[in-house]
């Protein structure tokens, strides 16, 4: 397959759009080559699809099990599996993630269809983690390495769902290093202070949203997008009007394994005060966890 395929990138950070293939119609043998193409750029767009409900399905099955988003419910769809999301006049992510890392077992791939679009505006933008984790300093790649977060579901209104990763992830399939920390989801550096935490993150929000790691893709309905949710992160630009619809299939994925961290939780020693609730969460999560020192 391979072989008849068109394939061109679309940034020298990422991104590479995929002709000539019907997606409704790929085999076990034909997901194996899509994998080996996503790990080479992370981000595939395969134009002038049209999938039904069940060929949507059915491809995010050559990846492993689907499932539903565990917050948001489908109001029409009949297949609980698909997410399908409806925008007009802005109201998607637009914040920097790498979906549902809230979980102890994040989204692996996720797989969109881009039902209806705007004419101009509500583009998505993906980034790059393996070059955001390389071309950090090697002091604050060796911090970085060190040291965990905590994730919730607090942009669903969920906070009380929240797991711990490491900050920087190794790939199973490529063994790369990727930054595993984003602003819509992470809240806190488990082994920093607040302040210390929100310093940190804040620069690396920043960091991963630099130019030379994205590529930015304008969407024309019929296109499906598929990417590796393990070394990426998305933004969707909330600078349109008109109706937006997408319908999602995720694949879910694996534990994020890394460095184990080389120091303690930040537990204040210090009493009660005001500022106290900036610990609140990190304390309950490693009170139900029965690790807090």
């Amino acid at each position: 397959m391979a072989e008849r395929l068109e394939v061109r990138r679309l940034a020298s950070a990422l991104g590479a759009e995929v002709r000539d293939l019907d997606l409704a119609s790929v085999d076990a043998a034909g997901a194996r080559e899509i994998e080996q193409l996503l790990y080479a750029h992370q981000v595939l767009f395969f134009p002038e699809q049209t999938l039904s409900q069940d060929q949507h399905r059915s491809l995010g099955e050559h990846f492993g099990r689907i499932e539903g988003h565990p917050h948001i419910e489908n109001p029409t769809l009949r297949d609980e599996r698909i997410l399908e999301l409806v925008a007009s006049r802005g109201g998607v992510a637009d914040e920097w993630h790498s979906d549902l890392t809230f979980l102890p077992e994040p989204a692996l791939i996720s797989i969109l269809q881009m039902v209806r679009c705007p004419a101009i505006g509500g583009d998505t933008l993906w980034s790059n983690a393996y070059l955001a984790y390389e071309q950090l300093s090697a002091p604050l790649r060796e911090l970085c390495e060190g040291l965990t977060a905590l994730h919730n579901a607090e942009p669903h209104g969920r906070p009380e769902v929240m797991t711990v990763h490491p900050m920087v992830r190794v790939h199973p399939e490529t063994g790369r290093k990727a930054l595993f920390v984003n602003e819509h989801f992470t809240r806190r550096i488990v082994e920093l202070s607040a302040p210390e935490s929100a310093l940190l993150l804040g620069y690396l929000a920043r960091w991963m949203a630099s130019p030379r790691f994205t590529v930015r893709y304008v969407w024309r309905a019929g296109t499906v997008a598929m990417w590796d949710n393990r070394c990426t992160q998305h933004f969707v630009l909330n600078d349109f009007e008109g109706e937006r619809v997408i319908q999602r299939v995720t694949v879910m994925g694996d534990r994020p394994e890394g460095a184990a961290p080389r120091w303690k939780p930040y537990v204040r020693s210090t009493g009660k005060s005001d500022t106290s609730r900036h610990d609140r969460m990190l304390r309950r999560y490693l009170r139900e966890q029965g690790s807090e020192s």
